[in-house]
């Protein structure tokens, strides 16, 4: 939907769990074909698979309650979820002769934006599939609430993404969100209220992919398309296929549309939103003769300045104060936006004249556009100049490539549900060591705060450790 399209709406509405254990078995049955065809997953192996049936195991038999907290570094990343779930868990639990549950199945949390995107049917599906909904940036207490009762007394385990959103990388982890930590102590706190016994874990879950082959010939030519709608020659037309395809000369390509791209937009905040940033192009870097590793370190702090000025936009548009890391201030700036969209203030639109009715449409569409630069933001929040030279992989590569593909597709406005596929992927899952937030009860009842961040930065650590 064009920002011209945008139009005031009612309040986002909660969607609550109503789980349907016969969608379940239905988007079960799909899944295999859906990962092959629609997603380009060609095949996906999980390590550790002993812990989660165990876990499984002692849940039927209520001993213990768990969150699976896993890494989002793709928007596949719940087909690859529900795939380890409904088909490799039980596979490796029969040819062990564990006994399981006969529904293998997970509420989960999904955030209230999605079908704004996807579709309504999405939000629907997702209820029937056990999800609950909730708000990212503002404190939703139905969603919270709703959350909170499935981790302490529902018939399923929990899952949910502590990133709170995919960061494109598929070897690195953007800082957690604390909402998992906290809905951690809430379930000890509920459980020790209702005098039970079930010890309470939170279990980190990694996931990667990797390409089948190198792919390289693919991101050649998605580098080649970039460069031309930036306005960029490749400077490749002269080399042979072999050398176009040289990881060295791809590198150097993307350095210098990453060092276009932050011109590009840096000239655009500067000439049009009046922003002081520096006046530097990719050719000054050459005629400096820098270093790569110098460059990206340049790279990374223009493009740090760069999106702190693209969130001072949006924040001084809704009169927000710049508090917290860039992820914190895009979840502020999103519900702000929301809130001039999705009105709660109006009882019912119906009853506004057509001139209240003009503005507040006008309202939701400068709320819109304002979002953009948040939106921006979001894409490019865990970028790091060091990602490619610390491990010259086609995975990195590509992952790279995409993130350019995306902040240039937002900027045309195109659709991020076509993202190119560069070739088919094999997904890497690792079940961690379950982290027992019981154990750390006393310490929470203690310090409260101190207690949600020494558990979310453990968490992070285990999933940074799942990385291979």
């Amino acid at each position: 939907m064009s920002h011209s399209t945008i139009q005031v709406q009612p309040p986002l509405k909660f969607i609550p769990p109503n789980f349907k254990p016969l969608v379940r078995q239905g988007t079960k049955l799909m899944l295999p074909w859906w990962l092959k065809y629609q997603v380009s997953v060609a095949d996906i192996q999980a390590d550790n698979l002993e812990t989660l049936a165990q876990l499984y195991q002692n849940f039927h038999q209520g001993k213990n309650r768990f969150l699976m907290a896993f890494r989002h570094p793709n928007a596949d990343d719940p087909y690859c979820m529900g795939y380890m779930i409904w088909y490799l868990l039980p596979k490796f639990a029969k040819q062990q002769g564990i006994t399981l549950p006969s529904l293998l199945h997970y509420h989960f949390i999904f955030d209230r934006g999605i079908p704004l995107w996807a579709g309504d049917f999405v939000g629907k599906w997702y209820s029937y599939l056990g999800g609950s909904s909730i708000h990212r940036g503002k404190i939703d207490r139905q969603g919270l609430k709703s959350a909170r009762e499935l981790f302490a007394n529902g018939s399923l385990p929990m899952m949910a993404a502590p990133e709170g959103a995919t960061n494109g990388h598929n070897e690195k982890v953007s800082p957690l969100e604390p909402g998992i930590a906290q809905m951690g102590f809430w379930c000890v706190e509920d459980i020790h209220q209702a005098t039970r016994s079930e010890e309470v874990f939170i279990v980190p879950i990694g996931i990667q992919y990797k390409y089948l082959g190198e792919p390289w010939e693919n991101v050649e030519q998605l580098l080649t398309k970039l460069e031309k709608d930036s306005g960029l020659f490749s400077g490749s037309e002269n080399l042979s296929h072999q050398q176009k395809l040289a990881p060295s000369a791809l590198y150097q390509r993307l350095l210098r549309l990453a060092g276009h791209l932050l011109a590009k937009m840096e000239e655009f905040y500067r000439k049009f939103y009046h922003r002081k940033l520096p006046e530097l192009t990719q050719e000054s870097y050459s005629q400096q003769s820098l270093t790569d590793d110098q460059i990206n370190e340049a790279i990374a702090t223009r493009l740090n300045s760069l999106l702190n000025v693209a969130l001072e936009v949006a924040e001084e548009y809704f009169h927000i104060k710049a508090n917290g890391n860039f992820i914190d201030r895009c979840r502020r700036l999103e519900q702000a936006g929301w809130n001039f969209i999705y009105r709660e203030d109006i009882e019912d639109l119906a009853t506004l004249s057509t001139l209240d009715r003009a503005l507040a449409d006008r309202l939701a569409q400068e709320a819109s556009l304002q979002m953009w630069h948040m939106r921006l933001v979001e894409s490019f929040v865990a970028v790091s100049g060091k990602y490619i030279t610390e491990k010259p992989t086609i995975d990195r590569f590509a992952d790279i490539a995409l993130l350019f593909w995306d902040m240039i597709n937002r900027i045309k406005g195109g659709s991020f549900l076509k993202r190119p596929k560069l070739g088919k992927q094999r997904v890497y899952m690792t079940v961690g060591k379950p982290i027992s937030v019981s154990q750390r009860w006393e310490s929470y009842k203690a310090k409260r705060r101190t207690a949600v961040s020494e558990l979310t930065q453990d968490l992070q650590k285990a999933l940074e450790e799942t990385i291979r």
